[in-house]
This record gives C-alpha cells, structure tokens and sequence, in this order.
C-alpha cells in the first residue's frame, strides 16, 4: 500500500513552526505495512488544496491530511473536503456533545457558534472521535483512494493515528509486512563505515536494503525487509545485524532508535553504580541536556556546572587565573583542571569538561573556531582529548557533545 502525508497551513510554509507530524504519521504507518512515498505541505488555500487532492487522487491508496480543522475562518480544510466531495456539512450529535462537555468541563463556558461549527462534518465522512479535542477526524473515499483528515495539534493528532486511523486501516486491509533493525554507530564517518561493511553490503539479500542516516558524531545503518513472511524477514534481519556485529562491533553502541549514546551510557553507568557530573563551556550545557533526557538520570547524572565566561572558571570552579593564562582558556590544561574540579564539587566517579572555540569568531585566539578540547575524569585520573570539528558553530556543538559521550561509553565499560 502506498501513502502521501499532507500537511496544511501557511505557518508551516513560513517556517513560523516545524512539521513534526507528518514524520510520527509515516512511522506509525510503516509500522503495519504501508509505505509513505511523499510528503507535501501546502498553504491555507482552497484552490490550492482542491488540485493537490486532485493531482493525489487514484495515485495513493491512503492520502493523511493534517491541519486546518480549527474553528476560525482561517482553517477552511473541512469546507473544502466536502466541496471536493459534492457533499455537504451537517451537525454531527455525538461530536456537538463532546464538544460542549469538554466546553463545560475545563473553560466552564456555554458553546460559542464557532464552537458549534466544530460538530459540522461531511456527510459521507466515517468520523474518527477525538477523546482530546474538539475537532473530529474524517475518512472519506473516493474511487481507489482514501482520504483521512486530523487535526494539526500534536498530541490530538497522535492519539487519532493510533487510537482510530491505525486500527481502521489494519481492519480494512490486507498489507505486506515491513521490518525495520536500526544500528547505531558512533566514532567514525559514514564513508569509513561504508567502506568497513562493503562486502558485507554487496551479499545482502534482495529484499533486505540499506540506508546510511548520518548526522554529527554519529552514523545509523538502518536496515528494510519488505515481504508477506514477517518471520521470515525478522529472521534475515536479525542475521544480517549478527554479521555487521562482527565486522564494526568496535563502533556499534545499541540496535534500536532507542539505544542513542545517552540511553546507552545511562545504561552502563547504572549497570556499574557510578555517577557522572560535567563542566561545560563551548557545549553551554547541552551535554547535560541530553544525559538528564533519559528517564531515570537522577540515578546517575548529579548535575552540571555551565562555566562559559572565563571568571566563571575561576569563580565557581576554583582554576586558577594563572593557569587560564599560562595555557590558554582552550586548551588541554584547562579541560582537564574542568574536569577534575566538577569531579570533586559533585562527588562522582566520572566528570566530562568541555572548552573550545565553536565560532563564528575564535574566545581564545590561541586556537582555530573549530578547536575543542575535551576532560574526561574517571575514577583512575583525568585525560584531555583534541579535536578540530570544523565549522559551522551548530556542527562543532554537536559533534563535541557527541564525542564527549562516546569518550565516556568507552571509559565506562572498564569498570563493568
């Protein structure tokens, strides 16, 4: 089965908000079979919205619409739904109830005529109930398409995709099976990667491919299986994965999306009972942003000391201005003295230390933008990394966060 996401609102196109559903809707979709083969987003406009239902008309078997459904004249999704469909909009009783209880319930205010416009739907629309709003979604077919209108605000959205949408389609129809195996790398760049598994990539079989989704100090090897035998697919992926474990299993942290290096090392610091602090400066705390993402960091993560400026460095991490002076703000000297410092404030066995230049314009001109320099203390003494990350200033931010967490994974599994 082939679908399209659409999305619709001018504040997308404008780039005023990002379009985070069309990815959740085509990962849920994936899930039971069915392929998203594109994703558009289109502006409030009613010509616009009639042709691009046109142009995907008989092209997909399921077209995902989200967007539009408010209440006020700007959201005209749902007028042009029933115009594309010669149909008209009538109350719908169920929906008006729900509308005025949840009205009741946590505004305490009577129905407003816009309010009322909510429980309006086309005639030939299967209604999709919102337990979390006010706007209802629709399923309407015509000829060898479906299509299925939700609301734009997330967590409504969602709860229709999964609650509603994906139990209609499994009920509807037969699909092909579709596994996916995600394998996270971090340490090396996706053409070193490439070149470590190639023979490994060239006995694939047929109907198992490969994609390589790079990003800053990381690389994910995703493996698709697509066929009607979904134990037959787990089978070859889950070989496939054994045969890539052997060949770069120096570099794989985790086989899921889940398995992200901070899940990871969260894993293993709990694993071990240590504790991890940090001391940031070019990262501005990010590090310590993804590690208490995790639930359950309080475990662990005891805190983080954000010393950008230098007079913070002296002022709440006790380096000395002779030090910063002597060997330069970023420099080796000093990621280690950051390190051993936030160690010894938080009582942990582990403390990373961030100093660098990340751009656009060099804080220490002892060294290029670009330049990092990483502390890593552990229970056995303090060591400093070097690295030059390059520009932009959002790419030497991410890769030293990266790289600071892959140092530690690697410290860690010393003491398992």
């Amino acid at each position: 089965m082939k679908a399209a996401i659409l999305t619709i609102g001018d504040e997308i196109l404008i780039g005023q908000i990002v379009d985070t559903n069309s990815s959740f809707i085509a990962k849920e979709l994936d899930k039971i079979g069915i392929a998203t083969l594109e994703m558009r987003s289109i502006s409030d406009d009613r010509q616009h919205i009639l042709s691009t239902f046109q142009e995907l008309q008989n092209q997909f078997d399921v077209v995902v619409i989200t967007g539009g459904l408010g209440p006020t004249k700007d959201d005209i999704t749902k007028k042009t739904i029933a115009e594309y469909f010669n149909d008209t909009l009538v109350e719908n009783t169920a929906v008006l109830e729900h509308v005025r209880q949840m009205l009741e319930k946590y505004f305490n205010r009577p129905l407003s005529q816009l309010n009322k416009d909510q429980a309006l739907v086309p005639t030939q629309a299967t209604i999709l109930f919102n337990d979390y709003g006010t706007a209802p979604g629709m399923w309407l077919q015509k000829e060898n398409t479906v299509f299925v209108s939700l609301p734009g605000v997330p967590y409504e959205m969602k709860h229709l995709v999964k609650d509603r949408l994906i139990p209609l389609l499994v009920e509807k129809y037969d699909r092909p099976f579709i596994v996916h195996q995600t394998i996270m790398t971090y340490g090396q760049g996706e053409s070193l990667i490439a070149e470590r598994i190639a023979h490994w990539e060239d006995a694939l079989p047929e109907f198992v491919k490969l994609a390589y989704l790079p990003s800053p100090g990381r690389v994910r090897l995703r493996l698709t299986a697509r066929g009607n035998n979904e134990q037959v697919l787990k089978d070859a992926v889950k070989a496939q994965v054994d045969l890539l474990q052997e060949i770069i299993g120096d570099i794989i942290v985790g086989t899921e999306e889940t398995d992200s290096i901070e899940v990871v090392v969260g894993r293993k610091l709990t694993q071990a009972k240590r504790s991890i602090a940090t001391a940031e400066s070019c990262t501005g705390g990010k590090i310590a942003q993804v590690l208490s993402s995790v639930a359950g960091a309080s475990q662990y993560f005891y805190g983080s000391m954000v010393t950008y400026r230098t007079e913070s460095k002296t002022e709440l991490l006790g380096i000395s201005k002779q030090a910063l002076s002597q060997f330069g703000v970023v420099s080796a000297e000093t990621a280690k003295q950051m390190a051993s410092a936030v160690q010894a404030k938080f009582g942990t066995d582990f403390a990373l230390a961030t100093t660098g230049n990340a751009g656009p314009t060099a804080g220490d001109e002892r060294q290029p933008v670009g330049k990092v320099f990483i502390g890593l203390a552990t229970p056995n003494g303090v060591e400093a990394f070097e690295f030059d990350f390059g520009q932009p200033r959002e790419k030497v931010i991410d890769r030293a966060v990266a790289k600071a967490l892959e140092l530690l994974q690697k410290e860690i599994l010393k003491f398992l």
